[in-house]
């Protein structure tokens, strides 16, 4: 695969999770119906709470992106694989709490195979 191909997949994902994560902090009750589990009820705490998932999701594609500027193709796959964590994380969340398994599948474990697949390609293209 070209070393192009993986820096476009990380590029894609981190300015898709900042987007997303800024929903999250604008409108979290517009967008919280689409994570994959039921929405939680829309009182000012729960509001708070989702508009910590937002933060969380802009800080970690402003890490890869930030990563892509001052680093390396091999330290960029690594944070790549460290913040697949976090779709996995949320996928096996929804899965467990008997949320919605398509989207747990098709959003959130799909997000997690790019990052795996681009951050391998990215540590092995030396």
């Amino acid at each position: 695969m070209h070393n192009a191909v993986p820096l476009v997949l990380a590029a894609l994902v981190a300015v898709g999770i900042i987007v997303i994560g800024s929903f999250y902090i604008l409108s979290p009750e517009r967008v919280s119906g689409t994570f994959g589990l039921r929405p939680p009820a829309s009182d000012a705490d729960t509001r708070a709470w989702l508009r910590l998932k937002g933060i969380r999701d802009i800080a970690a594609g402003l890490a890869v992106l930030a990563m892509m500027l001052t680093s390396d193709t091999r330290t960029v796959g690594i944070v790549l694989l460290v913040f697949a964590i976090i779709p996995f994380g949320d996928m096996s969340n929804i899965l467990v709490s008997r949320g919605r398994k398509a989207t747990a599948f098709s959003m959130h474990g799909v997000t997690c195979a790019v990052m795996l697949v681009a951050g391998l390609f990215m540590i092995h293209a030396i």
